[in-house]
């Protein structure tokens, strides 16, 4: 017998935080338009998780963070649809360059601090579900979407 082995897709998330304060963007594409989310994306082939973290917070924020200072805060291991699963790793970030602005407005219609005690209503779910895992130190690990 030879399983069929899974192909999902990989993302990098990463958490912003400034004492209280989370950036988040605001969704302007087909996919949660208007909801928001944190700086993410999907990780290039042969690139480390760390790097590709980085480099897609400069590329929609401009803000630059050094691999070695993200922490791994969660993992969120997500059932799309019948078709496609995600593995997202969120990473919290502390130290940085730069400040944040919308270098992706054909997706993003801004950017956003907010407190973690007073939260976007309207968080993609995917991504919220890692949020919360990191905000309540639920362990290591979310599976979102299996039934």
């Amino acid at each position: 017998m030879n399983p069929e082995l899974a192909q999902p897709v990989i993302d990098t998330h990463v958490i912003l935080r400034d004492g209280d304060k989370l950036l988040f963007s605001q969704r302007g594409g087909p996919y949660g338009n208007g909801q928001w989310h944190m700086p993410s994306g999907k990780l290039d082939r042969d690139e480390p998780l760390t790097i590709g973290a980085a480099r897609e917070l400069l590329e929609e924020t401009g803000v630059q963070v050094d691999p070695d200072h993200l922490r791994l805060a969660h993992v969120v291991h997500h059932r799309q649809n019948d078709e496609m699963e995600r593995i997202g790793f969120f990473f919290e970030a502390t130290e940085w360059s730069g400040e944040p602005v919308n270098r992706e407005p054909e997706k993003c219609l801004g950017l956003e601090w907010f407190s973690v005690h007073d939260l976007p209503k309207d968080i993609i779910a995917y991504p919220k579900e890692g949020l919360l895992g990191y905000l309540h130190e639920q362990g290591g690990l979310t599976e979102h979407g299996w039934t």
